[in-house]
This record gives C-alpha cells, structure tokens and sequence, in this order.
C-alpha cells in the first residue's frame, strides 16, 4: 500500500498529476473538496476568499492538520482496498506530518515546482468559482498558503517534479513516480 501525496504553490499542476493517478484507476482524496464541501455546510460562494477564509477558520478552531484530519477517515477506507492513493493538495508540513503518523512509511510526499507566470497563465484559465486573474490576487493566494506551511511541506518532500515543459512531459515524470521508479529528472 503507498500513499502518494501532491504538494505544490497553486495552479503547479498538482490536480494533472492527480488526473495521470485517475486515469491509471488510482483513487484520488483532495484536500479542497473537504473545505468546499464544509463551504456548502455553511451555506458560503465558493469564491477565492471565502474558501481561503474558511480554510483558515478551520485551522483556528481544529489546529494546521484539521483539513488533513478530515481527509484521513476517506483515506483509511481506501486504504484496505487499493494499491494506492493519491492526495492532492497539501498546504502544510503539519499535515505532512499527520499523515506520517497516520500511514508512517507508506506516505510518500511528492513537490511540483512551477514558476509563477507559469502559475497565473494555468489559473487564470480555471472554470472554477475560486479562479484567480492578477499576478497580485494569486501572490495574495501564495502568501495565505505560505502562512499554513506550504513551504516547509515542499521543502520536505521525498520528490521534486519540476512541472516546466510540455504537459506530456510532465505527465510522464508523475507516470514514473506512480510506477515507482523514481526517475523523474
């Protein structure tokens, strides 16, 4: 059993690689559905501010892993039936580190670097209602993400995917971590 977990600044590429896990039948927990979902609960637009918002208000009150903690029940269920599982999106070394304690050397984290104007030109292009479209609205969004330790998370990982180049090329270096051979450089 391996768990393979994502973790990258927004818009890195972090749902691609979790779309080469689908397409190979790897089930994939992401973390935002959980805060999304708490959003509906709460009756919230699922907008840019109002997920970060609550986000944040989730790990006030429950602590940095709380999202991590309301992932871990779905992972677990998965756990006993898959060879593996993918989490897509990371956004502290406190989850990290939930989730070593939780799957202790099944865990695997995986960092995709991505340069920022790559970033803006991928999320500006987004369907989705928490879509940013300014260079200053996403480093506002880096800089929230940074408060909850997205650059430990990264810095700790087991792998880097430098996400550059054409998507082929990306897809295929998350198609040789997925296959364990590591040879993604």
């Amino acid at each position: 059993m391996r768990i393979i977990a994502f973790v990258g600044m927004p818009a890195s590429g972090k749902s691609e690689a979790s779309r080469v896990a689908q397409r190979r039948g790897i089930p994939v927990i992401v973390m935002g559905d959980a805060v999304r979902e708490e959003a509906v609960r709460c009756g919230l637009d699922p907008i840019d501010a109002n997920i970060g918002g609550l986000a944040d208000q989730l790990r006030a009150a429950e602590g940095m892993d709380a999202i991590a903690k309301r992932c871990v029940p779905a992972i677990r269920k998965l756990y006993g039936t898959a060879g593996t599982v993918v989490i897509d999106g990371i956004r502290g070394l406190i989850e990290v580190d939930r989730f070593r304690c939780e799957f202790g050397d099944d865990f695997m984290l995986i960092a995709i670097d991505t340069p920022i104007d790559t970033r803006l030109r991928r999320i500006s292009g987004r369907k989705r209602s928490d879509a940013i479209t300014s260079m200053e609205s996403l480093k506002v969004r880096d800089e929230r993400e940074m408060r909850w330790g997205i650059s430990e998370a990264i810095a700790s990982a087991d792998h880097v995917i430098r996400n550059t180049g054409a998507l082929r090329r990306f897809r295929g270096k998350v198609n040789s971590l997925l296959s364990d051979r590591g040879d993604v450089e």
